[in-house]
């Protein structure tokens, strides 16, 4: 598992950097307006993703299962009536995509845009339909448990994405050509992931001719939860543009993103552990490994709230300098804000969102979490509406944080009664050490802060650097002393003969 999800963590670090790299260029060439328009018109098409109906989680699990029993015959079959789901599903995506073309012209888009958005918005739409039939390959090596040899595409389509969206932004600063270079990249990465599968498993075949209703109806009882889960997500991550838009202006939106970009990137290191821990959990579940599954559970919580804490102290401490220094220093009071009121909610909710959830997905208990999760989508796009006059950017921020917490508590308790563990055991072996060992982390960067008074690169970057060094060194000597699941100095003799010296 930590080969697989320290390949993940590569891609969403390169991603991170790329994004550090393209956010402030692509800002400057298009222009705040620019911008945000181009960020409304990705979080409306963000919707028609749903429309993919949570197949592709779904079809993990039962590929899973079935390359868990060696049964190729029933993997075939299982991809053919996928591949006919996506293929309707595209098209239907194509059809709503229209109607949301006519609510998109009704936005307050600046004039010289219209033209432009309006072509974008097209290509996006196509984006998406084609998009659902692309996952495909995605779900089939994941199934097989390839996130190397998947993530080594993923960093091949990624310096593509760069690449063309410097060059052709360069000679052209348009929302369409932007619009294009995302479809670009998709049909680059879908033709290298169908040549790898075709490579490594010959006898899989994508084709209609396996279609089967009665697979498909199994799938959806399944991918029904799926879709609910990806609805209060899209309500929690990607309603509060459109709020924006719609009460504030445009211009305003790049604000609220580029904070909320800083904890999406935290959220998917993160969810690299999910992308493993949930057909993971499907294959232990199949093979009655139980006891594996609880360790797992309680093992990769720890990790992946401590890893959150590391970030998370460094984000709330000097992420509004950070922001001042990548964007622009008028971002740092208001995008700051918006940082810091996330964070918080943000130290309870990843963790859970990691390892819980997907568990409870693996484990097809997916009723619960799937329904909370669109209640909490509810209630932030309504406190968001609330609070976002009185309050502003802070406001909608705000309004996804309440949700959030009430969700990680709720997934919480669930994932520890389907796993017949008490919430006090969970509790007793991942807060404790991992939020005393975030204290020393917490002053030093409050040193830089307020001490030092950091502002410039290199000394955000000493006080990053410093961080990470003092976080692994409380890691190894407190966090993890003696864990009965992870001791790392085990991989370290000499820590060991000291430490019983």
């Amino acid at each position: 598992m930590l080969k697989s999800i320290g390949s993940n963590w590569v891609v969403t670090v390169v991603t991170v950097i790329a994004l550090y790299l393209l956010t402030p260029f692509t800002l400057h060439k298009l222009g705040v307006e620019g911008y945000g328009t181009w960020l409304l018109i990705t979080s409306m098409n963000g919707y028609l993703g749903l429309l993919v109906l949570g197949v592709p989680m779904a079809s993990v699990r039962y590929f899973a299962q079935h390359v868990a029993n060696g049964d190729t015959r029933s993997l075939n079959q299982a991809i053919s009536s996928c591949t006919g789901l996506y293929l309707l599903l595209g098209v239907v995506a194509t059809v709503v995509g229209l109607g949301l073309y006519a609510f998109f012209t009704l936005y307050g888009i600046p004039t010289p845009l219209h033209t432009d958005a309006r072509s974008a918005f097209a290509v996006m739409v196509l984006f998406v339909a084609v998009g659902f039939v692309a996952l495909l390959p995605e779900g089939i090596l994941a199934a097989h448990g390839d996130f190397v040899p998947r993530n080594v595409i993923r960093l091949a389509s990624l310096v593509l994405r760069v690449g063309l969206t410097v060059g052709l932004l360069t000679l052209n600063a348009s929302l369409t050509v932007l619009a294009l270079v995302q479809l670009a990249c998709l049909a680059f990465d879908f033709m290298l992931c169908w040549l790898l599968i075709r490579r490594r498993y010959p006898e899989i075949r994508m084709r209609l001719a396996g279609f089967d209703w009665t697979l498909v109806r199994k799938i959806f009882s399944f991918s029904l939860y799926v879709l609910v889960l990806h609805a209060g997500a899209r309500l929690s991550f990607e309603t509060d543009s459109m709020v924006i838009g719609a009460f504030m202006d445009v211009g305003s939106i790049p604000h609220f993103t580029v904070a909320n970009s800083l904890i999406i990137y935290l959220m998917e290191f993160v969810v690299a552990i999910a992308a493993v821990v949930m057909p993971t959990a499907t294959r232990l579940q199949t093979q009655g490994k139980v006891p594996e599954l609880r360790e797992i559970f309680l093992k990769w919580s720890k990790i992946a709230l401590s890893l959150t804490i590391l970030a998370g102290l460094f984000l709330l401490v000097l992420g509004p300098r950070f922001i001042a220094w990548w964007v622009g220093p008028e971002f740092e009071g208001s995008a700051g804000a918006v940082l810091q009121v996330l964070m918080i909610s943000y130290l309870v909710f990843l963790p859970v969102r990691g390892v819980a959830l997907p568990i409870l997905m693996g484990l097809g208990k997916p009723q619960l979490p799937t329904i909370g999760f669109l209640v909490a989508g509810v209630m932030n796009l309504v406190l968001s509406i609330l609070f976002v006059r009185p309050l502003g950017l802070a406001g909608v921020a705000l309004g996804t944080a309440i949700p959030n917490v009430l969700f990680a508590g709720l997934v919480l308790f669930h994932a520890c009664r389907e796993l017949q563990m008490p919430v006090v055991e969970y509790l007793r072996y991942v807060l404790p050490r991992a939020v005393l060992g975030g204290i020393p982390v917490l002053a030093l960067l409050l040193w830089f802060k307020i001490g030092l008074d950091v502002r410039n690169i290199s000394g955000l970057a000493a006080a990053a650097i410093s961080s990470v060094l003092l976080f692994g060194l409380t890691w190894v000597l407190f966090v993890y002393r003696n864990d009965r699941y992870v001791d790392v100095r085990i991989r370290f003799p000499q820590l060991r003969a000291s430490s019983r010296a």
